[in-house]
């Protein structure tokens, strides 16, 4: 996710700054937090792998307070009702358990990208937060982040820290991408699915290379599901609004002027392919990317103290971000029907 850097505070001389070690408490905050992500997002992954219809207890309905407690209760028969399930089907718990490490690979290779590389800039960071999610939500997770608590010393480390991330997170996503695709079974029959994922391009190359057809019908195994996913938010990340990883990468790249005129045509055409994709795939998706965006373009970006040349090396570094954004990036990802 989005790695919020801080303004150079007045006189700051760029004396390097020892990172803070970490306490015992914020070691089990991290530490909790992940592993809530992995049982949320086993049980996300669970969902998509064909649990089926189960029975759940239906909440009473005696009183205004059970009016009000109706939705919550039911989502958490929901759970547990599936939580059982998972634990008496071991096969349809490890497709589960697959879905999980393959996204949290994917998650976690990313914000340790960014860590590593604040680490050699002696910038001082924490360890991923990850953020669990209800299972009823798409992925169990709403993503992870880092907390940058000092200053970006120089243009190079901007550059660095913002697109080790996404290029991290993608050399793991790659591999999944090619064992999701590899192993999509043959169409069912049309029509049981409300809901399409559609394919990026790196996925569509990955099957014309392999000689294999992708059908919007396909059965989704874990590999295939995280790896969309991964690529999803490594899409997202590279959007070159405010704060998000493409931002980082622009700003050091072009300067704040660019960066600021190149937010706004994101934004613009991220809202003109929302309507566009409400239109045409009934999906209102486009429009959460949009908001965000708005969000972000409202996020002011800090310049680094030191503003000297890339070098031909990041030049090149950041025409294959392009071309990794190219490939994880589909301008209508869910179609519903």
């Amino acid at each position: 996710m989005a790695e919020s850097i801080r303004s150079m505070p007045p006189g700051f001389d760029l004396v390097e700054r020892k990172p803070a070690r970490l306490t015992l408490r914020e070691w089990r905050l991290h530490g909790g937090l992940f592993l809530l992500t992995i049982i949320t997002t086993t049980l996300a992954g669970i969902t998509f792998v064909g649990a089926p219809d189960l029975p759940v207890a239906e909440p009473p309905l005696g009183n205004p307070l059970d009016y009000l407690l109706y939705l919550p209760l039911s989502y958490y028969y929901w759970i547990v009702e599936l939580f059982r399930y998972s634990l008496l089907n071991p096969r349809i718990l490890a497709e589960g358990l697959a879905f999980s490490g393959s996204l949290l690979a994917i998650l976690f290779t990313h914000e340790m990208g960014h860590y590593l590389a604040c680490r050699y800039y002696k910038v001082d960071a924490t360890l991923p937060y990850f953020i669990p999610a209800p299972p009823i939500f798409l992925a169990g997770t709403f993503g992870a982040f880092i907390k940058i608590r000092s200053a970006i010393p120089s243009r190079r480390a901007l550059f660095d820290i913002g697109l080790a991330g996404p290029l991290a997170g993608f050399a793991v996503a790659l591999p999944l991408s090619i064992i999701g695709v590899l192993i999509v079974g043959p169409p069912v029959a049309a029509g049981e699915h409300l809901m399409f994922f559609n394919d990026p391009l790196l996925f569509r190359l990955i099957a014309r290379v392999a000689g294999i057809p992708l059908n919007l019908n396909s059965p989704i195994n874990p590999f295939y599901m995280a790896a969309w996913i991964g690529l999803l938010v490594t899409s997202l990340n590279l959007m070159p609004v405010g704060q998000l990883d493409g931002g980082h990468g622009v700003f050091a790249v072009f300067g704040a002027g660019a960066h600021r005129i190149i937010a706004r045509v994101a934004f613009v055409t991220m809202v003109v392919l929302a309507i566009l994709g409400y239109w045409w795939h009934n999906s209102p998706s486009g429009f959460l990317y949009a908001v965000l965006l708005g969000i972000m373009m409202r996020v002011p970006h800090p310049p680094p103290a030191v503003m000297e040349p890339l070098g031909t090396k990041r030049i090149l570094i950041g025409i294959l971000t392009l071309i990794v954004f190219a490939l994880c990036f589909w301008p209508f990802p869910i179609t519903i029907t």
